[in-house]
């Protein structure tokens, strides 16, 4: 338990307390994130579902580099592994159309849509032809949604036999499941939990001789409903959760592992090393009742999920309706940031707002949460709040804002529906105070990224914000420095990324006191190309990126200095800008 004033570090510190006593998990701030968490990625799923082939992969790789963003990490998810079904057809069966979930693993290799190439090649493929730093592959905590085949060649060690899960009343009431129904009646094939690290060693060693990097591992909540006869929910849980880290640990060194379906508390209680959890339901481009409940899913998941990992807000479509409106929300979010486009079909006016030119993003620093004002409203149903999500960068804060009004799930038809085809306009305030950890004693600077408008904040002030449904926009505050006698300063970013402040890395203050004309010297690290701006409230002598004087604008009405940064031609390049004033 945990007392005090700030409600985020109350729940930081009571899930430091239940780690101290438990001593089977570590907090997030304790775990290595994986490196793909700065780098853009594509995934097959929402491309093709289980219809994925060695072609697609190529197809899609061919389709984003050709538009100028190629991808840095690749998920090739459900559709690459070796499966058998033996259910038999049974017209009086209530649960024949979920029938594929009763699919098990019949071998760890790949199946035939990938052995032509061979799944060496096509990850080899991808990394030369088209610069994947890392791939990694699905598969299910128990190895497929039907486990794995009893009888499978090759699988006879593992020691597996049929298990039917065992749903509480609690779950079954609220969300009947097509997948946990599928299982109850054929049954899931469940590895022994004495011989379940001997199964994923030899699936990922065998996978990391091909090339991969990590794995996503879904499907996680199974197997608490599996343990009869095992110890019980808790121990079968902290027995897979335990040997799929041992074996991460050994066969994928940058901690390459998603984890996915996985917010049942035994999996939380039991993960001492994975560090990124996807947070809610999946993304669905043809549902669209799905987007604004999504958005909202994610963020009040993240204050509890994001105490154990960093939260994961799934990938999207660059090309649909929602699309900016998903977009912003994962660069807010410090989510990874990877799209599940279809071949062709990719909007990259939008991606140039996430993506650096080498493939990497500028991701938030903490996981993204609720305000303090939206902790206890309901923004995806009380028809009057608007949605803020807050989180940090290096050297300022950032407030997203979304209306997410008009659908949620409903307890009569056990789905998300819309339940209001037209939710209002609604209209809110931020300010810099939105944004924790962050000291907001003084004066601060607002960039509207949407309206592109500058603002000069008074230390109590505010602004307003008015969204219809499906709108969104994002603010960047920054503490007002002054940096020499009455002059005084405010880096903003690259102004036409959503998350423009995740550009700057650092800044310092060099004053020079000696003269009767002080002088200062600011100096800046800063990552990436393009428009970048800063607040400073008098002309300034000279500007200079890496050492060569550049040309500027300043508009003296509000404070903003923009100059242009070439494309560095190394990966992660720091520029080093400097503003004497």
């Amino acid at each position: 338990m945990n007392a005090g004033t700030n409600p985020f570090e109350v729940i930081t510190q009571a899930v430091k307390s239940v780690e101290q006593h438990l001593q089977t998990f570590h907090h997030r701030e304790k775990k290595k994130l994986p490196s793909i968490i700065d780098w853009f990625g594509w995934c097959t799923w929402d491309a093709f579902y289980t219809d994925v082939t060695a072609e697609g992969v190529e197809d899609g790789l061919n389709s984003l580099s050709k538009g100028g963003f190629r991808p840095r990490f690749l998920i090739i998810d459900d559709g690459w592994q070796q499966i058998g079904n033996e259910v038999p057809k049974d017209t009086n069966c209530v649960v024949q159309e979920g029938a594929q979930f009763a699919n098990r693993l019949t071998g760890i290799k790949e199946n035939k849509k990938f052995q032509t190439k061979g799944l060496k090649h096509v990850v080899e493929e991808a990394k030369k032809q088209h610069s994947i730093k890392y791939v990694y592959v699905w598969h299910a905590l128990a190895g497929y949604w039907g486990g794995v085949h009893p009888a499978g060649p090759g699988l006879e060690h593992y020691d597996t036999a049929l298990a039917y899960p065992i749903q509480s009343p609690g779950v079954m009431g609220n969300q009947p499941d097509i997948v946990m129904d599928s299982l109850a009646v054929h049954g899931l094939g469940l590895v022994h939990p004495k011989k379940v690290f001997n199964f994923y060693n030899e699936l990922h060693a065998y996978l990391a001789s091909c090339g991969v990097d990590g794995v996503k591992v879904d499907v996680q909540n199974i197997i608490e409903t599996l343990g009869a006869g095992h110890g019980g929910r808790v121990s079968i849980t902290r027995s897979y959760i335990q040997a799929l880290e041992a074996s991460i640990a050994q066969n994928f060194p940058d901690n390459g592992c998603i984890a996915c379906m996985n917010h049942n508390t035994d999996g939380l209680y039991s993960s001492k090393q994975t560090a990124l959890v996807r947070a809610s339901d999946d993304y669905y481009p043809r549902d669209p009742a799905s987007h604004t409940i999504h958005i909202s899913s994610v963020c009040y998941n993240s204050l509890f999920l994001g105490e154990f990992m960093q939260p994961d807000w799934d990938m999207f479509h660059s090309l649909h309706p929602t699309a900016e409106y998903h977009a912003a929300a994962r660069a807010v979010g410090g989510s990874p940031i990877y799209v599940s486009d279809k071949p062709g079909n990719h909007n990259f006016e939008l991606l140039k707002k996430l993506i650096l030119p080498d493939g990497s993003v500028l991701r938030a620093q903490l996981p993204g949460r609720p305000t303090r004002d939206c902790l206890f409203v309901d923004p995806a149903r009380d028809g009057t709040s608007l949605l803020k999500i807050w989180n940090v960068n290096k050297c300022s804060g950032v407030v997203g804002v979304f209306n997410c009004q008009g659908a949620g799930w409903c307890k009569a038809t056990k789905t998300t529906r819309i339940h209001d085809a037209s939710p209002g306009t609604l209209t809110t305030s931020v300010q810099a105070t939105d944004v924790e950890t962050i000291d907001w004693n003084g004066d601060s600077i607002a960039y509207c990224f949407t309206s592109g408008k500058v603002v000069f904040l008074p230390r109590v002030a505010s602004l307003p914000v008015t969204l219809k449904v499906l709108e969104y926009e994002v603010f960047h505050f920054s503490p007002v420095k002054e940096v020499v006698r009455n002059i005084c300063f405010a880096p903003i970013g690259l102004m036409d990324m959503i998350n423009s402040g995740g550009a700057i890395d650092q800044y310092e203050v060099h004053s020079d006191d000696t003269s009767q004309s002080p002088t200062a010297t600011v100096s800046l690290k800063v990552r990436g190309c393009g428009r970048f701006g800063v607040y400073i409230s008098q002309i300034p002598l000279k500007c200079s990126v890496d050492g060569a004087e550049t040309v500027y604008n300043y508009n003296k009405e509000y404070g903003l200095l923009t100059m242009n940064i070439p494309v560095p031609q190394q990966e992660m390049y720091k520029w080093n800008i400097e503003i004497q004033v």
